[in-house]
C-alpha cells in the first residue's frame, strides 16, 4: 500500500551521518585484532561485508572502544553512506541508554526530524531498517550490556556492518545473529611499553624500558590504566620514573589492603585511578569527585559550575585539567562525560571524602540549576502557561537565560535526558519538592520535539512526590499535564481520570483559574469523543471563569475551542464569530501557536463554504507557524487541513504528499487517531482520482484504527467512504458498511450527523 510516488517531505533524502568520535591519540599495536577486523571486509577494495556483526568483548579498560574507533576510522571510506555511533552505557553507574534513545540518535542523524522519531521502539527500529536498507553504513554500538540493547539497532541489510563492544560475551548475538567475536585481553608487555612510550613521547626524556615494563605491570597492562599513568608521567617530565613507580606502588599497596584481591585487573585500575586522582590539585580533585554526583552521564559547563559552586571560568579551567589527566572526556566544546569506570570511581570518592551535607548541597545546587534554567526556557517555549512558584536558587547555582526561542528549544533538546535523570535522582534521595517541581516545569519547557512517552516517566514520579508532600495544587497541575500526555497517546480513559481528579482538587482548593483550566481540558476530551453538547457546556463555563479572572489569553484559547465545537456541529456563523474575537486577542498578545490554531479552523470554514483560495492561504499560513515553532504535533495536525484544501482544489499529488507526511509524523508521535485521519484523507484523494481500490484500502485502514480506538464518529466517516468506493464494484459489501455506519451514527444528534445519516439512508433507499 502506498500514498503516491513522491517522497514525503518529512522522510530524509541521503543525509550522510558522521557520528564517530575522534580517532584515539597514541594508539599502538593490537595488530592481530586489526587484521581480524580487516578480514570482515572481503577483497582488497573492501566493497563487501563478510559478516554483518562483529563483537569486541573484553574486560573493563582493555581498550575495546579504542580498537573499535581506530578500525572504524581506517575503513570508513568503505561505508560511503555514513557512520553511526552510540555509547549505550551498559556498565555505567547510572541508567543505561535504551534502544529507543539510541534509535532516536540514529534516526535524527539520518535526517529524520527529532519530533518525528517514533515513540514506540518497534516502530522506530522498523523505520531505521527502512532508511539503511539500501545503504552501506558502519554502526558502532559501544558498551552494550545486553543483547536486548543491541538487537533493535541491527539493520536488516547485509551491506551494513555493526561493531559492538561489551564486557560480556553476548552469546545471543553469535547464536541468533551470526556475530563474529574478538576477545581482547590485556596487552603483552612489549605492547604495553610501546603505548606508554607513544603517550609520553616528546614530553619527557626516553625512559628505561625495564622501568616502563614495571610501570606497565603495575597497570595490569590494561590500556585505560596505561593511558592515565602515561598522562601522569608526561605531565611530570622532570620526575624520575622511579619516583612515579614508587608512588604507584604505595597506592597499590594501600588499595590491596582495602580490597579483596579477587579481581587483579580491577584492583590495578583502581590503583591507577587513585594514583592519578591524588596527584590533582585540591580544587580539581574536588570537582572530579563532585562530578560523580551529577545525575546524568554527560554535562555542560553551566551544570558543572552549579554542582561545584564555582564560577564558569573556574569550571572551564578545572575541566581542562581533568581532560588533560585523562580522567574526563570532552565530547563537544561545552560537553563532557566520564568513562563508566571513572564515573563509578568519582562517585566512590565523593562518598568517602565528602560529607553527607556537602554531597547534599552539591546535588541541590545542580538540581536548582536545572530547575531554574528550565523555568527560564518556559518563558520562550510556553510563555502563556502559569509558572510554578519556586524558591530562589542557591546563589552559586546561576541558571542560564535565553535570548530567543531557538536557544531555549536547543537547550531543552540537549538536556532532556539529564532532566529526566535529575527527577529520578531527586526521588531516590528523598528530595520530593525538586522531583515534582522539576517534572512540572519541564512539561512546559520541553522542546516540541520531545517524546511525550519520556515525560510520562517523570510525570508519574512527580505525582507520587507531590502526594507525599501533600502539595495539592502541585498534584492538580501534574494530573493536568498527565491528562494532556495521555490524550496525545489516545488513552482517553486515563486522560479523563487525570483531568477529573485535577478538577476535584481545584474545586477543593477554591482555585477558579485551575478549575477553568480543568474544564477546558475536559471539554477537549468531550470534543474528541464528539460529545458536542457536553463540550460546549464545559467550554462556556471555563470561558466565563477566565473572563472573570481577566485571563485574556486563556479566555481566547477556550473561545477558539468553543468555535471548533460550533464548526463540528455545523454552526458556521457562531464558529466564525468566536474565532474573530479569539484572533484579535492572540494577535495582540503575539501568541503564534494560538494564532495558528485559529487559522486552522478558519481554513476548514472557508473550505466548507467553497472559498478555496482563502482556505488554502490560511491553512498554509498556519502550517508555516508550526514549522517556525519546530512543533511537529502542530505540523502533523495542520497538514491534514492543508491536504483537505489541496484535495478540493484538485491538487491530488500535493494532497497525498501532505497526508503521507501527516501520517508519518503522527505514527512517530504515537497518535494513532490522527494518523488514521491522514489515511482517511488519502482515501478521499484516491476516490477523487477514481482509483477506487487504493481508496478502499485507505478507508479500511482508517476504519479499523478508529474501531480499535473506540471512535464511533470517525469510524462511521471511514465506513461511508469505504462504501462509496465499493458501491460500483460490490453493492452488497457497500450496503453492509453503510448499515454499520448508520448504527454508529444513531446516537449523534448534531446537524452534521443528521445530514450524513440522511444521505446514507437516501442511497440505501434508492439502491445506491
Amino acid at each position: 500500500m502506498h500514498f503516491h510516488h513522491t517522497r514525503p517531505p518529512d522522510v530524509p533524502s541521503r543525509v550522510v551521518p558522521r557520528q564517530l568520535p575522534g580517532d584515539v591519540r597514541g594508539f599502538v599495536n593490537r595488530t592481530e585484532e586489526l587484521h581480524r577486523l580487516d578480514a570482515i571486509l572481503a577483497g582488497d577494495s573492501g566493497d563487501s561485508v563478510v559478516v554483518a556483526i562483529c563483537l569486541i568483548a573484553g574486560t573493563a579498560g582493555a581498550g575495546k572502544t579504542s580498537l573499535a574507533l581506530r578500525w572504524a576510522h581506517q575503513v570508513k571510506a568503505a561505508f560511503p553512506d555514513g557512520q553511526l555511533y552510540v555509547n549505550l552505557r551498559g556498565y555505567d553507574p547510572g541508567e543505561p541508554v535504551t534502544a529507543q534513545e539510541a534509535l532516536h540518535r540514529f534516526l535524527t542523524g539520518l535526517g529524520v526530524p527529532a519530533s518525528a522519531v517514533p515513540t514506540n521502539t518497534e516502530s522506530a527500529a522498523a523505520l531505521f531498517r527502512s532508511l539503511v536498507a539500501d545503504r552501506r553504513v558502519l554502526i558502532v554500538l559501544d558498551n552494550a550490556a545486553t543483547v536486548a540493547q543491541v538487537r533493535p539497532l541491527l539493520p536488516g541489510h547485509p551491506g551494513c556492518l555493526v561493531i559492538v563492544t561489551s564486557r560480556g560475551r553476548l552469546s545471543g548475538l553469535a547464536v541468533r545473529d551470526g556475530a563474529h567475536r574478538i576477545t581482547l585481553g590485556t596487552l603483552p608487555e612489549p605492547e604495553a611499553v610501546a603505548l606508554l612510550r607513544a603517550v609520553t613521547s616528546g614530553y619527557r626524556p626516553e625512559d628505561d624500558a625495564a622501568k616502563l615494563g614495571e610501570l606497565a605491570r603495575l597497570c595490569a597492562r590494561l590500556p585505560l590504566a596505561l593511558r592515565i599513568a602515561a598522562e601522569r608521567a608526561a605531565s611530570h617530565p622532570h620526575m624520575q620514573l622511579d619516583e612515579l613507580i614508587a608512588d604507584l606502588c604505595d597506592e597499590s599497596a594501600l588499595w590491596a589492603a582495602l580490597s579483596t584481591g579477587e579481581e587483579q585487573d580491577a584492583d590495578a585500575v583502581h590503583s591507577v585511578f587513585a594514583w592519578s586522582y591524588r596527584a590533582l590539585s585540591p580544587e580539581a580533585a574536588r570537582l572530579f569527585r563532585l562530578l560523580g554526583l551529577h545525575p546524568g552521564p554527560g554535562f555542560g559547563i553551566g551544570a558543572v559550575s552549579a554542582l561545584a559552586g564555582i564560577s564558569m571560568r573556574q569550571a572551564r579551567q578545572l575541566l581542562d585539567v581533568l581532560v588533560g589527566a585523562h580522567l574526563l572526556e570532552q565530547t563537544a566544546p561545552d560537553r563532557f562525560e566520564f568513562h563508566d569506570l571513572l564515573r563509578a570511581y568519582a562517585t566512590e570518592q565523593s562518598r568517602s571524602e565528602e560529607t553527607a551535607d556537602s554531597r547534599a548541597a552539591a546535588l541541590r545546587r545542580v538540581l536548582d540549576w536545572y530547575l531554574h534554567t528550565a523555568d527560564a526556557a518556559q518563558n520562550w517555549i510556553s510563555p502563556a502557561r502559569e509558572h510554578v512558584p519556586l524558591d530562589p536558587a542557591d546563589e552559586k547555582a546561576v541558571p542560564l537565560h535565553f535570548s530567543d526561542y531557538d536557544q531555549a528549544v536547543d537547550w531543552a533538546e540537549r538536556e532532556q535526558s539529564n532532566v529526566i535523570a535529575s527527577v529520578r535522582t531527586a526521588e531516590k534521595v528523598g528530595l520530593d519538592r525538586y522531583a515534582w517541581q522539576l517534572a512540572t516545569v519541564f512539561w512546559s519547557a520541553q522542546a516540541p520535539s520531545a517524546s511525550v512517552t519520556d515525560w510520562l516517566v517523570t510525570g508519574e514520579i512527580a505525582l507520587r512526590a507531590a502526594r507525599r508532600l501533600g502539595e495539592r495544587a502541585g498534584e492538580a497541575g501534574i494530573l493536568e499535564s498527565l491528562g494532556f500526555a495521555y490524550r496525545r497517546l489516545n488513552d482517553i480513559p486515563k486522560a479523563l481520570n487525570s483531568h477529573r481528579e485535577a478538577l476535584t482538587i481545584r474545586r477543593e482548593l477554591a482555585d477558579p483559574r485551575g478549575e477553568a483550566s480543568a474544564l477546558n481540558a475536559l471539554g477537549l476530551l468531550s470534543m474528541r469523543q464528539r460529545q458536542l453538547h457536553g463540550a460546549e457546556n464545559q467550554f462556556v463555563t471555563a470561558m466565563a471563569l477566565f473572563q472573570e479572572l481577566g485571563a485574556a489569553h486563556w479566555e481566547a484559547v477556550t473561545r477558539a475551542n468553543l468555535a471548533t465545537v460550533h464548526f463540528e456541529a455545523g454552526h458556521l456563523a457562531d464558529a466564525e464569530e468566536n474565532l474573530e474575537r479569539a484572533l484579535v486577542v492572540h494577535e495582540r498578545m503575539a501568541n503564534k501557536r494560538s494564532v495558528g490554531n485559529v487559522l486552522r479552523i478558519r481554513s476548514a470554514i472557508h473550505l466548507e463554504r467553497g472559498e478555496l483560495s482563502e482556505a488554502d492561504r490560511v491553512a498554509q499560513e498556519a502550517l508555516d507557524i508550526a514549522l517556525e515553532l519546530r512543533d511537529h504535533v502542530l505540523e502533523g495536525y495542520w497538514l491534514l487541513y492543508v491536504g483537505d484544501v489541496q484535495q478540493a482544489l484538485g491538487q491530488c499529488a500535493e494532497a497525498l504528499t501532505s497526508y503521507q507526511r501527516s501520517a508519518a509524523i503522527h505514527r512517530r508521535l504515537g497518535d494513532r487517531s490522527r494518523e488514521a485521519l491522514a489515511w482517511y484523507g488519502a482515501g478521499g484523494t484516491y476516490q477523487r482520482l477514481e482509483r477506487t481500490d487504493e481508496a478502499a484500502d485507505f478507508y479500511r485502514r482508517a476504519a479499523a484504527a478508529h474501531q480499535e480506538l473506540g471512535d464511533f464518529w470517525h469510524r462511521a466517516l471511514a465506513l461511508d467512504g469505504l462504501a462509496t468506493s465499493l458501491c460500483d464494484a460490490d453493492v452488497a459489501e457497500a450496503r453492509r458498511h453503510w448499515d454499520v455506519a448508520l448504527r454508529l451514527l444513531a446516537d449523534y444528534g448534531d446537524a452534521r450527523a443528521v445530514t450524513l445519516r440522511e444521505r446514507i439512508e437516501g442511497r440505501l433507499r434508492h439502491g445506491l
